[in-house]
């Protein structure tokens, strides 16, 4: 053992085990310590000691690491670089940067992605003032539109002794002194460690996805958290998409967490290519994507989830509301897993570590709406998708992850064969948020929101529980009233819950048009009952033409409410002149 001339402990390699390395040597090293291993540095971090052994996974590829290679602590936990040069760019799973093309990271590179960049910096506070952590230091402008807020990093405080002027600047070049403390436009922060906020706070916001079967039935509020799982080509991905795209947060974190690198790439793509309807630049511009596919080192996904909330977490102390998009959390598990085995800690159900309720606890606990060190307010809001084994929805990560999220948007195989999008089964689907998201429709003066929600969902689970009659004694066999639940609960699911991810028109809803579309289905519903109590029979209401309804939901575009209020007059008026 020695001590290197920067005053960190350097030891020597053990043992390998694939992503794991045992190192002797480092006395001085504590746990999560990041340590430098082989000759070209490759990035570890301390997981175990055992007396003189400290166990590191590696988050790189190393192949070629050997025992005897020297290791060199750097004497910090696992941190990342926080500052401007985040939006639009993509990085690894501890927050290196990537090339949109790139599959493999050079090993041993470390990289700011900011470094050499200059940001136009305009200061905000007062020389001599008493600041806190939190307080508005200035604001430098990423791409056209976004504002990004410099603020004293957490645990500095003082008085402001000095603070640059307007002008150009560097990431890693003082702009204040506070307290005797050189503050940067960035800082470092370890992931592992939630960033203190003032306190949660009680604001009730809705988080609009612009995903209707979301909104209307199983809605979110900004803040919480929400578990989206299904099996092998029920559309995962793809609605985690739709929610990047046209959700109302200010910045969005993608993780792509162990899954395929096309579908990576087109995500990037997508995001250049569609424009923020708010700003009207490019939607890339407010995203940081975070790319650990399932060709990349499989300990860095491990590290991915919990750089990206940490990323989140820095904006949101901005006062702004992010959304953190995991997918998907159950290959970040199974890294956990094979971690797990490679260290030969006593394995629990399926083989997953037995601490794997808690560390999903810890990661989804990161979310919530809270009021920051500088008294603005921001949110975290984080949708995993849980991908389980053969859609089997009793296995550990899903069962798990049901305890500790506040909505799951279960996605069914049946619904997806049947091109039903988004496949959200409305029989395993539940949102905690849908009591207090109709206080606050109330509040605004909705308050039909609620009744019509839940009329939706008996409808639907009424439908449910007749088709299984049908299969039995046929839909000629059921009473007339019946026959016409039957027939509502597909206009529902036709004209409302489904959704063209590909249409113009149709990928994304406006609130007023899903409430169009929603009360124009219950009106006809209403209707066609009361003209069965009057006499009509079912056979005669079944033979009517009302495809217009179903295609309703593209007539104009997102936010046209006039067209589907044409059709709703229309189909009316038809129903209206039936004796």
């Amino acid at each position: 053992m020695s001590s290197l001339s920067s005053g960190l402990w350097t030891g020597r390699v053990r043992r390998v085990n694939g992503p794991v390395v045992d190192v002797v040597g480092l006395e001085g090293v504590a746990m999560f310590d990041v340590v430098a291993i082989g000759a070209s540095g490759l990035a570890g971090e301390i997981v175990g000691i055992n007396e003189d052994v400290a166990t590191a996974q590696v988050y790189e590829y190393d192949g070629g690491v050997a025992p005897g290679d020297p290791v060199e602590s750097r004497g910090e936990a696992l941190s990342i670089t926080l500052g401007p040069g985040l939006l639009g760019g993509v990085f690894d799973g501890v927050l290196r940067p990537l090339e949109p093309d790139t599959v493999w990271l050079t090993p041993g590179r470390n990289g700011d992605s900011a470094a050499g960049m200059t940001w136009r910096f305009s200061p905000s506070a007062t020389i001599g003032a008493q600041l806190t952590s939190g307080a508005l230091l200035g604001r430098v402008t990423e791409g056209e539109h976004f504002e990004h807020r410099i603020l004293v990093p957490p645990d500095v405080a003082g008085i402001l002794e000095w603070l640059a002027p307007a002008g150009d600047a560097t990431s890693s070049q003082a702009i204040a002194r506070i307290g005797g403390v050189d503050v940067a436009l960035s800082h470092r922060w370890p992931v592992r460690r939630p960033r203190p906020a003032r306190s949660r706070d009680g604001e009730v916001r809705l988080l609009r996805t612009g995903q209707r079967v979301l909104d209307l039935l199983y809605p979110i509020i900004r803040g919480s958290s929400a578990s989206v799982p299904g099996g092998f080509g029920t559309g995962k991905t793809l609605l985690q998409q739709q929610i990047a795209k046209w959700c109302d947060a200010e910045v969005i974190i993608y993780v792509g967490c162990g899954e395929r690198g096309n579908e990576m790439i087109d995500v990037l793509e997508d995001l250049a290519r569609l424009r923020d309807p708010r700003t009207g630049g490019a939607l890339r511009e407010r995203t940081v994507c975070i790319a650990n596919t399932s060709n990349m080192p499989v300990m860095a996904r491990e590290a991915s989830i919990y750089t990206g909330v940490s990323v989140a977490e820095y904006f949101r102390d901005m006062g702004y509301d992010v959304v953190v998009i995991a997918d998907s959390t159950s290959r970040w598990a199974e890294a956990l897993r094979e971690f797990a085995s490679r260290t030969n800690q006593l394995p629990a159900e399926e083989g997953y570590p037995a601490t794997l309720g808690s560390a999903l606890a810890a990661f989804y606990e990161r979310a919530g709406s809270f009021t920051t060190l500088g008294g603005s307010h921001g949110s975290v809001t984080v949708i995993g998708a849980v991908s389980p084994p053969g859609g089997d929805l009793t296995e550990p990560v899903t069962a798990q992850t049901r305890r500790f999220v506040r909505c799951v948007w279960s996605l069914d195989r049946d619904l997806a064969y049947a091109r039903h999008y988004p496949a959200v089964s409305w029989n395993e689907s539940f949102s905690r948020d849908a009591e207090r998201v109709g206080v606050i429709r109330a509040q605004n003066g909705d308050t039909g929101w609620a009744e019509r929600r839940s009329f939706a969902l008996a409808l639907l689970a009424e439908s449910e529980r007749l088709e299984s009659l049908v299969e039995l004694v046929g839909a000629a066999a059921l009473p007339d009233r019946q026959r016409i639940t039957l027939r509502s609960a597909k206009l529902l699911r036709e004209a409302v819950l489904q959704q063209d991810a590909t249409s113009s028109e149709d990928a994304y809803c406006g609130e007023e048009k899903q409430a169009a579309l929603l009360e124009m289905v219950l009106a006809i519903h209403q209707r066609l009952l009361k003209l069965v109590d009057a006499g009509v029979a079912a056979d005669r209401l079944e033979q009517l033409g009302l495809a217009r309804v179903s295609s309703a939901r593209e007539s104009g575009g997102p936010e046209d409410v006039a067209a589907v209020t044409a059709v709703r007059d229309a189909v009316l008026a038809l129903l209206g002149s039936i004796t």
